[in-house]
């Protein structure tokens, strides 16, 4: 499974944010969800358009962008 069958970005949907394909559903706000708690069946139970697969691939998404250094914020020097 590649998230890029699941995850897409369209500068005229979220201003671009990557979104689950056929949805205004973002990355980010599914990793919102989960952060808050919210189980992988409450979020299918309350976004009926997402899948199993859909949620993995958020994983392999966020995977992709930490293994390219896109997700690291600047490490503060110790003085």
């Amino acid at each position: 499974m590649s998230w890029r069958d699941h995850i897409v970005s369209d500068k005229d949907v979220l201003l671009g944010k990557p979104t689950i394909k056929g949805t205004r559903l973002s990355v980010e706000h599914i990793i919102g969800l989960l952060a808050q708690g919210w189980s992988e069946q409450q979020i299918l139970e309350s976004y009926p358009r997402l899948t199993k697969e859909s949620i993995k691939a958020v994983f392999a998404y966020i995977q992709d962008c930490i293994q390219d250094g896109l997700l690291f914020p600047p490490i503060k020097q110790s003085a």
